[in-house]
């Protein structure tokens, strides 16, 4: 059953906080009441089993679509002149997920209690991440809280449009070869044992690729060769989760991505696209410099990045400027240094970080549409190499067959 934190007042005006269990808020508020206490705030606790989260709004996720929605709305909202409180119940009622409707409840519940929009919005660190926590505190300080939730929503917007081109891009292939594999193993696991009867009358040593192929066949059709197989995946993917969860496991496997033939510098520039247009977001939303290098760091994706950004963002504490610092990190290009520098010098930098995200952003956008030119035809080749390799194979003792009836 549910439990609900609250703060209450009495019918003398003094304070009360505590929990209360309930089968929902209304049944809460009934029994708050029946106690004599008026509550200033009602808000569902988290539940946790062994340490993890099993319940209640804080372990909420968000679907970027629906946060993408919410913060245009609210913009939307503000922007008419309506107030905070209204456009969040406004919100709640017209979601349709019922965990995100809750979200906002509850957060509605705490702005209601006194708290800043920023605080209340930090309580949820799954369903708002830090970027947009700090954008919003930013937003009220300066009295634009309307004007940055629309930058946010046009930065999230951006954000899923690059993450669904890498998926559009990544997908065909993924599936292709998923049949790829598939298909051979088919043609090995019940094709080949056919020809393996036939060829077992010939009474003749069978070709090398043949007996290969055969050898293999037996191989995949015992059941503890599977058991092999997938104990292996099993183990593979496990360690590099484990080896991936340490700073030295992740920073050593972004190296290895960086470092990929093609697929590497479509890395890359995302990576330089996503830290660009992150940071110019930040600073246009009046985000202190420094605390914006330590978000941009949080949320590159990427810990060769990462790293690069937290070691600049120690030499501007010190008085250096940015671009010194990332052109010697050896990890952003010339072109991206030289041009922060330009913006630095004429104080533009915010302009000339959303022109080079826009530029990385046209190069990532390039790049996948030739990757998905570009693998198609790889692809059928490898299939045509694997499916033609294992006929040839196959047909290779009735070729010899049929030459030495000739002879």
């Amino acid at each position: 059953m549910p439990v609900y934190s609250y703060v209450a007042r009495d019918n003398k005006g003094g304070k009360h906080r505590g929990t209360i269990t309930a089968d929902s808020k209304q049944h809460a508020m009934q029994q708050l009441q029946i106690k004599g206490l008026y509550p200033d705030k009602l808000v569902e606790e988290e539940r946790t089993f062994l340490g993890f989260s099993i319940g209640g709004v804080k372990s909420t996720r968000v679907k970027p679509a629906d946060l993408l929605v919410f913060t245009r709305q609210l913009s939307t909202i503000i922007s008419a002149g309506l107030p905070l409180l209204q456009g969040l119940e406004i919100l709640a009622e017209q979601t349709e997920d019922p965990n995100f409707a809750k979200v906002i409840n509850s957060i509605g519940d705490y702005v209601e209690a006194g708290e800043t929009f920023s605080d209340a919005l930090k309580r949820y660190p799954k369903a708002f991440p830090e970027l947009y926590v700090s954008m919003v505190r930013a937003g009220e300080a300066s009295g634009d809280l309307d004007g940055v939730l629309l930058q946010l929503a046009e930065y999230l917007e951006a954000s899923e449009e690059l993450k669904r081109r890498i998926k559009s891009a990544m997908t065909y292939p993924v599936v292709a070869f998923s049949m790829i594999i598939l298909i051979a193993t088919g043609l090995v696991i019940f094709v080949v044992p056919q020809f393996a009867e036939i060829f077992a009358s010939f009474n003749r040593e069978l070709p090398g690729p043949t007996q290969f192929l055969i050898n293999l066949s037996n191989i995949l059709r015992t059941p503890y060769a599977w058991a092999i197989i997938v104990g292996s995946i099993i183990g593979i993917v496990a360690f590099l989760k484990v080896y991936g969860s340490t700073d030295l496991g992740r920073y050593n496997i972004d190296q290895v991505k960086l470092r990929l033939p093609v697929f590497g510098d479509l890395i890359r520039k995302v990576s330089i696209s996503r830290f660009t247009r992150t940071l110019a977001t930040l600073i246009r939303s009046g985000v202190p410099i420094l605390q914006a290098l330590e978000i941009v760091e949080k949320t590159s994706g990427n810990s060769v990045f990462g790293k690069a950004i937290r070691q600049s963002s120690d030499s501007v504490r010190s008085g250096e400027p940015l671009s010194e610092p990332l052109g010697r990190s050896g990890v952003f290009p010339p072109m991206v240094t030289r041009m922060i520098a330009v913006g630095e010098k004429t104080g533009e930098l915010e302009n000339m970080l959303k022109k080079i995200s826009d530029f990385y952003d046209s190069e990532v956008k390039a790049k996948v549409d030739a990757l998905t030119s570009l693998i198609e035809p790889i692809l059928i080749g490898i299939m045509g190499i694997v499916v033609g390799s294992i006929i040839i194979a196959l047909f290779l003792p009735i070729f010899q067959l049929s030459t030495l009836v000739q002879v």
